[in-house]
C-alpha cells in the first residue's frame, strides 16, 4: 500500500512540475506580447495612388541588393508611391530569417522598423554567420537608442511570430518561391533588366498623375550596379 502511495505522489508530483511549466511559459508569452501593435511597414507615401510591395528575407543577399534600390526610388519618387516591406523569410536556406524579421518587428514597436531593416541588410554577413544572432540584434537595438529591456521582450512576442509567419503562407499562396519578390499595385511584376523594373513604376507614377513617364538614366544604372542578383 505504502509502495502504490508512494507511486502516486510521484505521478502527482511529475504532473504539477508540467503544469508549473506549462504556466510560466504562457505567463512569458502573455509578458512578451503585452503592448505589441502589428502594423504594415510603409516608406514614402501611405496614401499615394502607386503601390509597390517587396516580399523578403533578412538572410538573402539580393533582398539587400534591392533594399538600396527601393530606398533611391522613394528618394526620386517618396511623394508618389507607397512602399510596403512585407515578410517572406525563405528558412530552407536561410535558417536565421525568421529571427532576423522577428528583431524588425521588435524594433517596429518602437517606431524603428526602417533602421532596424537598414542595420540587418547593411550587416547582414555578420549577424547571419554569428553563432548568436540575438547578440547582434541587441546590439543595433542600443544602436538605435531602443528601450533595450522592451526590444528583448517584444524578440519572444509569439503574436510577431504569428504575423511573420502568416506574410510566410501569403506570399506562398500567391505562388511566390524566391526572393526579393515585387507587386506593383496588386500584380507580379516581371523583369528581365533592373531598367524595367524602374520603367514600371515611373510609367504606374506617369499614369496616377496624368503625365509620361521618363526613365531617369541615372537611376538604371544604379540598378545594374546594386540590384544585381
Amino acid at each position: 500500500m505504502l509502495k502504490k502511495n508512494k507511486g502516486v505522489l510521484i505521478v502527482l508530483a511529475i504532473i504539477a512540475v508540467f503544469a508549473g511549466a506549462f504556466w510560466l511559459s504562457n505567463q512569458a508569452a502573455e509578458e512578451a506580447n503585452e503592448g505589441v501593435v502589428i502594423e504594415p511597414n510603409v516608406k514614402g507615401n501611405p496614401d499615394a495612388a502607386v503601390e509597390l510591395i517587396k516580399y523578403s528575407d533578412f538572410q538573402c543577399p539580393a533582398c539587400a541588393a534591392a533594399a538600396t534600390v527601393v530606398d533611391t526610388l522613394v528618394a526620386e519618387y517618396g511623394d508618389d508611391i507607397r512602399v510596403e516591406y512585407r515578410h517572406f523569410p525563405l528558412v530552407t536556406i536561410h535558417p536565421m530569417a525568421i529571427p532576423a524579421a522577428r528583431a524588425t518587428e521588435a524594433a517596429a514597436q518602437q517606431d524603428a522598423f526602417w533602421g532596424m531593416h537598414d542595420l540587418l541588410f547593411a550587416n547582414q554577413q555578420a549577424w547571419s554567420s554569428a553563432p548568436n544572432a540575438t547578440a547582434f540584434f541587441i546590439g543595433y537595438a542600443e544602436e538605435l537608442g531602443l528601450d533595450v529591456p522592451t526590444f528583448r521582450r517584444h524578440l519572444g512576442a509569439s503574436v510577431i511570430e504569428e504575423h511573420v509567419r502568416a506574410q510566410f503562407a501569403e506570399a506562398r499562396d500567391a505562388g511566390f518561391t524566391g526572393t526579393p519578390t515585387f507587386t506593383l499595385n496588386g500584380e507580379r511584376l516581371q523583369f528581365q533588366t533592373y531598367e524595367e523594373f524602374v520603367g514600371q513604376i515611373e510609367a504606374a507614377i506617369a499614369a496616377a498623375n496624368g503625365t509620361t513617364a521618363t526613365t531617369s538614366v541615372e537611376t538604371a544604372e544604379q540598378i545594374d550596379v546594386e540590384f544585381a542578383l
